[in-house]
């Protein structure tokens, strides 16, 4: 297990009163950031993003009340990193589903506090010979995220090696709506989308609503998303870079009693609107080359 020395980490990127490393039980570390524009926890275990909520408001990002931080294993809800393949790997086997950047120990590389008030930090994936064996690749990743009123998002990869790279990626955000039946996603009317429970490819007519489980990606859309949560009188603006598809998940009654860690009633409370390279969207990138894939959520109020 990568050791982690909570009191270096503090005393090297702490801010007194605005940013702090704790240690959570199984030597799991969480970084805790308070600042005058909201708050957010962020697992060091896949650069996770635990929760944000800005100031005054509810929770925007959601965390099952069952989720727990387990190594090897990512928390139920949040924001995963999918990276370097999204969903099953593209050559099947028994490799692990959304890649392994999700569950792998990630660095600190830098803390600041930035011009609005808001908290800035940028974190690396450390790469094991577990990892190497699944991605002989040379791929260094870093996620960036600046945290205040609004939460942005930026997971970076580099090709550092002498051939040619394909990659999948997803920022699988979680997040926290009053009640699933009664929210509308807006920005997606028109768009082809591949059906993975009902299978085939469809086009999308007016707002997308869930009244069943729903696991959709959602093709050559560059569009802002925005779900609109007439409960929280609410509106989430979703915008993006570096990504053509769209991916929207919730499992419902009988897959979220499958999965075991949503908690009661778990997915009325939960939607998950992913910015993506996933399906025909995948990213190659030649040596030395860069891609960077974005995201900037935003809260207003509804009338």
């Amino acid at each position: 297990m990568h050791r982690i020395d909570i009191d270096s980490l503090n005393e090297r990127f702490g801010q007194p009163g605005r940013l702090q490393f704790r240690r959570e039980p199984g030597n799991m570390a969480v970084l805790e950031v308070e600042n005058e524009l909201g708050s957010a926890r962020i697992a060091l275990q896949g650069a996770q993003l635990l929760s944000w909520t800005p100031r005054g408001q509810e929770p925007v990002v959601w965390l099952s009340p069952q989720a727990q931080l387990v190594a090897g294993k990512s928390a139920r809800g949040g924001v995963p990193v999918c990276w370097p393949w999204f969903g099953p790997h593209p050559d099947g086997g028994a490799l692990p589903s959304h890649g392994f950047a999700r569950t792998a120990p990630w660095e600190v590389v830098a803390t600041a506090s930035a011009a609005d008030g808001g908290t800035e930090l940028s974190l690396r994936l450390l790469r094991s010979e577990a990892d190497t064996a699944l991605w002989p690749h040379s791929t260094p990743l870093e996620l960036w995220m600046r945290i205040g009123r609004e939460l942005a998002m930026e997971l970076r990869t580099r090709n550092i090696g002498t051939s040619p790279v394909t990659i999948g990626q997803a920022l699988h955000t979680y997040f926290a709506v009053s009640d699933i039946r009664q929210v509308r996603i807006l920005g997606l009317d028109g768009c082809d989308y591949l059906d993975k429970v009902a299978g085939g490819r469809q086009r999308q007519s007016g707002a997308v609503v869930c009244s069943g489980e729903t696991d959709r990606i959602y093709l050559d859309t560059e569009a802002d998303c925005i779900i609109e949560d007439p409960g929280y009188r609410r509106s989430i603006r979703i915008a993006k870079s570096g990504s053509r598809s769209t991916v929207v998940w919730n499992p419902w009654i009988d897959k979220a009693a499958k999965l075991g860690d949503l908690g009661e009633d778990g997915y009325l409370r939960m939607l998950c609107v992913e910015s993506s390279n996933a399906a025909d969207d995948r990213v190659t990138l030649p040596p030395g080359g860069v891609h960077a894939l974005g995201v900037n959520y935003s809260v207003t109020g509804l009338p």
